[in-house]
């Protein structure tokens, strides 16, 4: 996939100064501090195996939002296939939550998907994850569907989500 530019910003530390950070794509030694997100995220995290498959997949791609000492605070990654984007994961810190750091990360792939022409993005998040699906819902992302019991766990269902891309549109 293209290479991303890194994209600098900054998130409010709990409770001293900001902490500044850039995006940067995901490399081998940034996996281990990627996995330990992923454990601390999800009930059925990806393993550090899992993560390198994802580095080395050609239609693949992570971004990482990295601290200047190459602390990981976030990342997310997403797959395309054709015109058709899957974010797979976005998972920051739980201390640099709720700061804007998830909705940097996914403004990335926005920016990628209407640059490349895709026809959408999408991606799961469990029905009870208010605070991503409003995220999701702030940049454009509609439900559309559900996956009974999708996730484990808890066994939960999946919302789908999507946001569209009207290129015939945006060309007027």
């Amino acid at each position: 996939m293209t290479n991303f530019t890194p994209v600098m910003g900054s998130v409010p530390a709990k409770p001293a100064k900001p902490v500044s950070y850039r995006l940067v794509p995901m490399n081998r030694e940034l996996i281990a501090q990627i996995a330990d997100i992923e454990r601390a995220c999800f009930s059925v995290p990806w393993t550090q195996e899992m993560l390198l498959e994802e580095l080395e997949s050609l239609n693949s791609t992570c971004i990482v939002a990295v601290t200047q000492e190459n602390e990981v605070l976030g990342y997310a990654s997403l797959t395309v296939v054709l015109d058709e984007g899957y974010i797979n994961n976005i998972a920051v810190k739980r201390q640099y939550r709720r700061m804007g750091l998830g909705g940097e990360l996914l403004k990335v792939f926005i920016r990628f998907a209407q640059a490349n022409g895709l026809a959408f993005l999408t991606l799961e998040v469990r029905d009870t994850n208010l605070a991503a699906r409003s995220l999701y819902s702030g940049f454009g992302f509609q439900e559309v569907g559900r996956r009974k019991n999708y996730y484990d766990k808890p066994t939960e269902d999946a919302i789908l989500m999507t946001k569209f891309f009207h290129q015939e549109e945006e060309k007027l």
